[in-house]
C-alpha cells in the first residue's frame, strides 16, 4: 500500500513542477533516477554537508585547525555538489559563472582556498574563522541569486537598498 502524505512525492502527481531543474540534463541521468530520488539525493548531500561542516566546527574548538579546514570545506562542497542531482554538474558550472553570480562564485571559491591557507600555511585560527564567515556569506549570496527578488529583499532588510 503506497504511503500518503506530503513526503511521498510520487503520489503527488505533478505537484513538483517540470521546470529546468528537472529536465533531462541531470548528471545522474544515466542512473535512471526519478525526480523523487534525485530530490532525496540533493537533500542527502545537504544533510551530509551540514553534518561535516558542524563536525569540522567542533574540531576547531578542540584546536584541530587542519581537520577543521578539511571537514568544513568538504562539507560545504558536498552541499554544493548535491545540486548535481537536480540540475547536473555541467549546468551548475554554467550557472555559477553567469554575470549575476560571478562575484559571489569568485569570492566563495577564493575563500575556500583562503581557509586552507589560514589553516595550513599561516596556522591562524582567527583568520580561518574570518575566511569561513566570508565563505558562508558568499555561498548564501550565491544561493539567493536563484530565488527571484531574494537579494533585493535581503538588501532592504539590512538597510542597504
Amino acid at each position: 500500500m503506497p504511503s500518503k502524505g506530503w513526503f511521498n512525492l510520487e503520489t503527488a502527481g505533478g505537484v513538483i513542477p517540470e521546470t529546468q531543474f528537472f529536465e533531462g540534463d541531470s548528471a545522474f541521468k544515466f542512473l535512471g533516477l526519478t525526480r523523487t530520488q534525485r530530490l532525496y539525493g540533493f537533500v542527502g548531500c545537504l544533510v551530509i554537508g551540514f553534518a561535516l561542516s558542524i563536525l569540522g566546527s567542533v574540531l576547531l574548538f578542540l584546536s584541530q585547525l587542519g581537520s577543521f579546514a578539511v571537514l568544513y570545506t568538504i562539507g560545504i562542497l558536498v552541499s554544493l555538489v548535491g545540486t548535481g542531482f537536480v540540475i547536473g554538474f555541467a549546468s551548475q558550472l554554467k550557472l555559477m559563472f553567469k554575470p549575476v553570480r560571478l562575484i559571489a562564485t569568485a569570492v566563495f571559491l577564493g575563500s575556500v582556498g583562503l581557509v586552507f591557507v589560514g589553516a595550513f600555511v599561516l596556522g591562524n585560527e582567527i583568520l580561518c574563522i574570518i575566511f569561513v564567515i566570508i565563505e558562508y556569506l558568499a555561498y548564501t549570496w550565491y544561493n539567493l541569486s536563484y530565488i527571484p527578488y531574494a537579494r533585493s529583499a535581503v538588501l532592504k532588510v539590512v538597510g542597504m537598498s
